[in-house]
């Protein structure tokens, strides 16, 4: 979905890639990262941020966590990170980043709520009275005094399928009793999720019902007497430069923008944003089978925003050759280990092994097997590698050649 304005918007990118890959230094069943761009696009992001008065915390799963890529949204201006979970967390503390938010889309499990507080992020989201519980309880013996947001939901809110939780609006007052009388953690705010979300019909973004919960929510508190004067509003959700104002609008005080930095949101796939495409994924011709090309795979988790559509790549041996017309992919089906993607091409293109396949999707790096290749370098026009990781933000030591 996203291959045609990778090509048009960032082709530089694309060659520098497929340069790379074919000297040796970027491995097969690659997330590559386009630095710079993912620098600017967050510099963007924040300034406008800034100018609304909104938090940024960058959401990371979906690039992996490599730390050349964290150091690139830093210095773009981001105000800290936000962790899907703890294995998020780990890697953003660890390479010397700012703990933002924890717990919002996955609670932190009762056994790790004592390293949790240990990584003192700036607010912790829970679901729960016990959660709550947990979480004083961890940061007391931390030393510190835990902010925490409760996520809040009503009736004909929105959820993704497997991601519900959080109090009901009824219970608010009573859960905010409950945290004011905890030892060692404080009340600070709200949060939902989704707060927007791609309306294919109208290729825009909308607002949720549950903005509408939020605010219903804020008014609640601010009328208890355990409600902070600077009330913190959490709204993720398909965030990108586009959105910030109808956010700030509703209310919100903080944004999560993920795909928005790699300029991969829905929107980004229907319109020009400000933020230029900055992610895509490389395999390479693994074998030929009665002519047919296979690619390897390891990364083709498709995010499934979209639903169905003709997957596409370009195949190239050098970087003159990523105008070819993109070759027609059949993907593993999701029931499937993605071992390989069979090529399709037109009857009189041929391919040999080792040849660069270039994909352009929505990915998450975080529940894949793929590396992350972090390039800088692609606007001077100078590309290098800046080092390859795994989706833990682990590094990988992948040899160059002789």
């Amino acid at each position: 979905m996203f291959l045609r304005t990778l090509l048009q918007r960032n082709p530089g990118f694309v060659r520098a890639a497929v340069e790379l890959h074919q000297a040796g230094v970027i491995p097969a069943n690659s997330y590559v990262l386009d630095l710079d761009a993912i620098e600017a696009n967050t510099a963007g992001l924040c300034s406008r941020a800034r100018d609304l008065d909104l938090t940024v915390y960058a959401m990371t799963k979906q690039i992996g966590r490599a730390p050349a890529a964290l150091d690139a949204i830093a210095a773009g201006g981001a105000d800290g990170f936000v962790a899907v979970d703890m294995a998020c967390a780990r890697p953003i503390v660890r390479s010397g980043h700012s703990l933002g938010h924890l717990g919002h889309l996955v609670q932190v499990p009762r056994g790790e709520a004592g390293e949790a507080a240990g990584l003192a992020p700036d607010y912790w989201t829970v679901f729960s009275r016990n959660k709550a519980d947990e979480a004083a309880a961890a940061a007391r013996s931390s030393g510190r005094s835990q902010p925490l947001l409760v996520r809040v939901f009503d009736d004909g809110d929105e959820f993704y399928a497997g991601h519900e939780g959080g109090i009901p609006l009824s219970d608010l007052p009573a859960m905010i009793d409950h945290i004011a009388s905890l030892d060692g953690a404080t009340f600070a705010g709200l949060t939902t999720f989704p707060a927007l979300l791609y309306d294919g019909s109208s290729q825009s973004a909308r607002i949720t019902p549950n903005m509408s919960t939020l605010a219903r929510a804020a008014a609640v508190a601010h009328r208890h007497h355990g409600a902070p004067s600077q009330l913190q509003l959490n709204a993720p959700g398909t965030t990108s430069t586009e959105v910030l104002r109808l956010l700030a609008e509703a209310g919100a005080t903080q944004v999560e923008p993920g795909h928005g930095l790699s300029g991969t949101t829905p929107l980004h796939a229907v319109r020009e944003l400000p933020e230029l495409p900055a992610v895509l994924y490389l395999s390479e011709i693994a074998h030929l089978h009665h002519g047919v090309p296979l690619c390897f795979g390891g990364g083709l988790y498709i995010d499934p925003v979209f639903g169905d559509y003709q997957v596409r790549a370009v195949v190239a041996d050098d970087p003159s050759e990523i105008a070819t017309p993109p070759v027609p992919v059949e993907m593993p089906s999701p029931a499937a280990i993605d071992y390989y993607a069979k090529l399709v091409p037109a009857v009189e293109r041929t391919f040999k092994e080792g040849s660069t396949v270039i994909f352009g999707f929505r990915v998450q790096a975080f529940v894949t097997r793929a590396f992350v290749a972090c390039v800088a370098g692609v606007a001077q026009g100078k590309p290098c590698v800046a080092g390859v990781w795994n989706g833990f933000g682990d590094p990988v030591q992948f040899e160059e050649p002789a």
